[in-house]
């Protein structure tokens, strides 16, 4: 029986650990890795067009599975184009392990073509980086940056030079090695008492949750209870908390809505759950208390009152017995009304007209997508524009999940999330929100799609424009420039590639062009023809920001957030006891 090489023993220790295939572009130095997959059952490569989308699908499918998955790319251009989603993968806490193959070992260091030095270009995109030099380090450098990679959660690189690759293996590959998932961190009894005493001791508390308070939706609503508190969340905390619950006053930020911004202002104690929201600037910067698994986060958007280090679900079920009940709602109940006010105020920004308006209101179509996709849809939403439809008009029950470059912030994300999302999920409808800018960006995707007859349904926004861009223009007082481009056919692409598509310029026609697409198997594009002057602004803006819209003359701004939420704003209200 011959010795394996190194890229056998590589695919034998992936497939241990569960992985079933490698997304990238084959060639030059991972031939040897490619060919040990052709030659091994378990595992499949999955050819995408650019290494880029690899990492994306990566991504996408570590956070649906909530397991390892895996890109490559070949030496050079195959690495550099990985970084992008790299990046967008390690900032969204993905397990992915990248393999970076390499230019020869003996030509390290000689300026040879295509060199360039992985371990450097990596350093940031990953938690994790190292070189395999010799077969002796195999297999435990590729368990180790496994492990890494599922116990951060985080992005593992190893970069592979394809002739060392290609060397017989020095060690016996073994038993599979245990992979251990992050544990529960529970909190310091003293900390959780101090909690409990500031809890205690505030007449107004509000709530800002992020992505983690993902398995703790139940202590967070007995919290909101105990305490009366508003809960107001991140983009990322969105799908974790916004369901169910009654207390619910939206988001801050730049795609904020509703009366979340006033409720954590204006709040005592402001309690910041599993969130590392960036924008300081909209945080109150006083009373505040901050409860995270990740001790490196406490205190890093905002001056705190108290630290406390611990999963949010363990430290709220380890406060909740020391709490007095508060009886007065009148803080809560304020906000609450507050929120109904700011998304009722808005509702005719969409509905006016709505079934002659063309172009098409992109929130009305928006609202509809709501309406029609399955209950346990995935989206993958596009940066820009496309993160403020999401944000306002995508409606969290517990089982749909929202996936983007929320932390990141690319363009170009959501074809390529919607490829992994679907090679995790088969059977589940994934859905990508994709703006004309970010779609044609890497658009050679849709190839991909087709190829393997993957169940994504791309939902195109075309207004001819990149709007966040012309958005953030007018912000700062100056006329959109370069910001608008020519009129592109994205059905007339779909159907040359064999996708089925269809192009809607009239609102009446949006309704039936969905059904059609979501319900059919396989691929299916919609291109929606949406207006550019729909724009969207914060909830809360500066005095600066005003000035700058009022200079930027000739737009039609859009405020607030509307769709289902007004009606769970509404519903809401009855929860307040009536004299």
């Amino acid at each position: 029986m011959s010795t394996p090489k190194i890229a056998d023993q590589f695919i034998s220790v992936l497939l241990q650990a569960g992985v079933e295939r490698i997304y990238g572009v084959v060639g030059d130095s991972l031939n040897p890795l490619v060919d040990a997959i052709r030659r091994t059952d378990g595992i499949e490569w999955v050819h995408v067009r650019n290494e880029e989308a690899a990492a994306f699908a990566a991504a996408a499918e570590a956070q649906i599975t909530g397991r390892l998955a895996v890109c490559a790319g070949s030496c050079g251009p195959g690495n550099t184009h990985l970084v992008q989603g790299l990046y967008d993968a390690n900032r969204s806490a993905a397990a992915v392990l990248a393999i970076a193959s390499h230019i020869p070992s003996a030509q390290i260091g000689t300026g040879y073509f295509q060199e360039t030095h992985p371990e450097k270009l990596f350093a940031e995109a990953a938690d994790y980086c190292e070189l395999i030099s010799q077969p002796e380090q195999m297999p435990r450098i590729v368990r180790i940056a496994i492990q890494h990679a599922i116990a951060t959660p985080s992005v593992s690189v190893l970069v592979l030079p394809g002739d060392i690759a290609d060397r017989p293996a020095a060690n016996p590959t073994g038993q599979p090695s245990p992979t251990a998932a992050p544990g529960v961190v529970h909190p310091d009894e003293t900390a959780v008492r101090e909690l409990a005493e500031a809890l205690n001791e505030a007449d107004k508390v509000a709530l800002f949750c992020g992505a983690g308070v993902r398995d703790a939706h139940t202590e967070v609503m007995r919290l909101a209870e105990a305490v009366k508190a508003p809960v107001g969340h991140t983009l990322r905390g969105k799908e974790w908390i916004q369901f169910d619950n009654p207390y619910d006053v939206g988001m801050i930020g730049l795609l904020g809505y509703g009366a979340c911004h006033e409720a954590l202002h204006d709040a005592d104690l402001m309690l910041m759950l599993g969130t590392d929201f960036p924008y300081d600037a909209f945080l109150p910067q006083a009373h505040t208390i901050q409860i995270d698994r990740d001790a490196r986060r406490l205190g890093k958007r905002t001056p705190l009152r108290l630290a406390v280090h611990g999963d949010v679900g363990a430290t709220l079920r380890a406060v909740l017995p020391l709490l007095d009940a508060k009886r007065d709602r009148r803080f809560l109940d304020d906000m609450l009304r507050k929120h109904e006010r700011a998304l009722t105020k808005v509702v005719g920004a969409y509905t006016r007209n709505v079934d002659s308006h063309i172009p098409i209101h992109p929130e009305y179509a928006a609202s509809l997508l709501d309406q029609l996709a399955a209950d346990d849809a995935v989206f993958t939403v596009d940066t820009g524009m496309n993160n403020v439809w999401a944000a306002r008009y995508l409606s969290p029950n517990g089982r749909r999940r929202v996936i983007g470059s929320f932390t990141h912030g690319t363009m170009a994300n959501a074809l390529p999330h919607a490829i992994g999302a679907a090679f995790a999920d088969p059977g589940r409808q994934i859905v990508s929100l994709s703006g004309d800018g970010g779609l044609s960006m890497l658009l050679g995707e849709l190839i991909t799609v087709r190829e393997h007859e993957l169940n994504v349904k791309t939902i195109v926004f075309n207004n001819g424009s990149l709007g966040m861009v012309k958005l953030e223009m007018m912000v700062d007082g100056l006329p959109s420039y370069q910001t608008d481009h020519p009129p592109v056919d994205f059905t007339g692409i779909a159907r040359g590639i064999g996708i089925p598509a269809v192009r809607v310029e009239k609102p009446g026609a949006i309704r039936d062009a969905l059904t059609e697409a979501l319900n059919r198997p396989g691929p299916a594009l919609v291109e929606l023809i949406t207006d550019p002057n729909a724009l969207s602004i914060p909830s809360r803006i500066t005095a600066d920001q005003v000035k700058g819209f009022a200079l930027s003359a000739g737009r039609t701004v859009l405020e607030g957030g509307v769709g289902t939420m007004l009606e769970m704003a509404r519903a809401n209200l009855r929860n307040i006891p009536r004299p």
